[in-house]
């Protein structure tokens, strides 16, 4: 019998990005294994209200603020008889919030703990000690965490990272990385290495969001001194956000239109056929918790060159990548070069990287080890304990008495909510909703799936 699975987050379709397919991915298999899965998010454009994805899949999308960057405005209590509602009304037991910068996903946790529901959360990504935005948000995490049944991490960088901003017990961690369909990233057919061998040409792609934090500023002054040390390299940049326009001054200030191709934005589906134009791909980040896109250039049979930052080790091997030594200009200008190099000379065969990719990264085996950590919160001897007395002891043992004061402040205008609803509403009058039938299935059933139709499906 499977779980009935809520995953919230702010961050999910229509917009792209590694956690938004790591959420759809995720739950498609975990359907596939026999569970029932929702989606809590917020609204996107005028898609709000209940949308059906493929399989099955239900999308909650909640009227909220969006303030930042996708992100909704911290309501905390006025989205508790929404998200309550939804819990009640789909019978979920499991409550499996993602990103530590998502407002709806910590919500939707303290709820879940607040009505005795099992939560579980997954952290995404790196975040400092030195910076007022990341130390108030560890702050948050402190309150919205202190009663969660497990923390999943998508790296042990991300696991150590997440320790030391929450000081939790270690063995509520696990560490399960992300995957990739290598079948929608594919080596380059005949006709497309054809086509590059024509131009005789290095080609460097890079697919970043345009953020600082993604090593942009580097970005812009790299390409053209790249570019000046070698006639026969070009690039193609994959990406838009605050700093395109730099990126368009750059290219018209050095005269490289002929070179650096700015491409914007480019659908999900597309960014295999983008990949397979290129030989080399250049990832400059500041920061990086996994780097999904490492795995797909490096699938499509690209060599990596990379900062080693974050968990950035930990996902290919190393004959596969190039590491920058530092993230400074001229390193990551020296590890490009001998990427470069290596390419020239013919050093590093690239061919069989879609091989050796193809079975170690698969949602298959991320979606059973993620189902174990499940099955470990309902049958483990030492449950948390929900019990509200039990929570608030929890709070007050947080070491700042401001802090220590206002969590408990919260949990009691939690609680207080919790008896004031189901005297108004009573859980029994909540008509709940039919599930949709599942079978379990193998993951490959979900991949035969044409694009064209899972595209119209999520249209829908």
């Amino acid at each position: 019998m499977g779980f009935n699975i809520a995953m919230a987050c702010d961050y999910f379709y229509p917009q792209l990005g590694g956690i938004e397919f790591h959420i759809y991915h995720l739950a498609q298999s975990l359907i596939n294994r026999g569970h029932n899965v929702i989606i809590i998010t917020h609204q996107y454009g005028d898609r709000t209200g209940v949308r059906h994805l493929s399989n099955g899949l239900k999308v909650y999308h909640i009227p909220l603020f969006v303030l930042y960057r996708e992100t909704v405005f911290p309501c905390v209590f006025y989205t508790f008889p929404m998200i309550r509602n939804i819990l009640i009304r789909e019978n979920i037991q499991i409550v499996h919030g993602h990103g530590s910068a998502s407002d709806i996903a910590q919500e939707a946790i303290l709820h879940a703990n607040s009505m005795g529901l099992r939560s579980v959360f997954t952290d995404h990504s790196l975040y400092g000690f030195d910076v007022l935005g990341s130390v108030l948000l560890n702050k948050l995490l402190k309150f919205t965490l202190a009663s969660v049944d497990r923390v999943i991490c998508v790296s042990n960088i991300c696991k150590e990272n997440i320790m030391y901003r929450t000081g939790f017990d270690p063995s509520i961690y696990s560490v399960i990385p992300n995957a990739v369909i290598t079948s929608d990233f594919t080596q380059p057919t005949p006709e497309e290495q054809a086509i590059k061998k024509a131009k005789g040409r290095i080609t460097i792609v890079c697919i970043s969001r345009l953020f600082p934090n993604k090593g942009c500023d580097l970005l812009v002054r790299i390409l053209p001194m790249v570019c000046k040390m070698h006639d026969d390299v070009d690039f193609i940049m994959v990406g838009d956000g605050p700093r395109f326009i730099e990126f368009q001054q750059m290219v018209e200030a050095e005269r490289l239109e002929e070179r650096i191709t700015l491409l914007g934005s480019v659908p999900h589906e597309h960014i295999r056929d983008v990949l397979c134009q290129g030989d080399i791909y250049l990832h400059a980040s500041l920061t990086e918790a996994f780097g999904t896109v490492l795995v797909e250039a490096a699938s499509c049979d690209l060599l990596v060159v990379t900062t080693k930052v974050g968990g950035v080790p930990e996902v290919l091997p190393e004959h596969m990548t190039v590491f920058a030594a530092k993230c400074a200009v001229s390193s990551i200008i020296e590890a490009t070069n001998k990427g470069i190099e290596l390419i020239r000379s013919g050093e590093v065969d690239t061919s069989s990287f879609h091989t050796e990719l193809s079975t170690m990264y698969e949602w298959s085996d991320i979606a059973e080890r993620t189902e174990k950590v499940y099955h470990a919160i309902y049958n483990s001897p030492k449950k948390i304990s929900k019990d509200w007395t039990i929570m608030i002891r929890r709070l007050y043992t947080h070491p700042g008495f401001w802090a220590r004061h206002l969590y408990i402040f919260c949990a009691i205008v939690e609680f207080s909510l919790i008896v004031i609803f189901d005297f108004l509403y009573p859980r029994d009058e909540i008509d709940r909703a039919p599930k949709w039938p599942t079978h379990p299935r193998k993951y490959e059933d979900i991949e035969g799936v044409p694009h064209e139709e899972e595209e119209n499906i999520l249209d829908g």
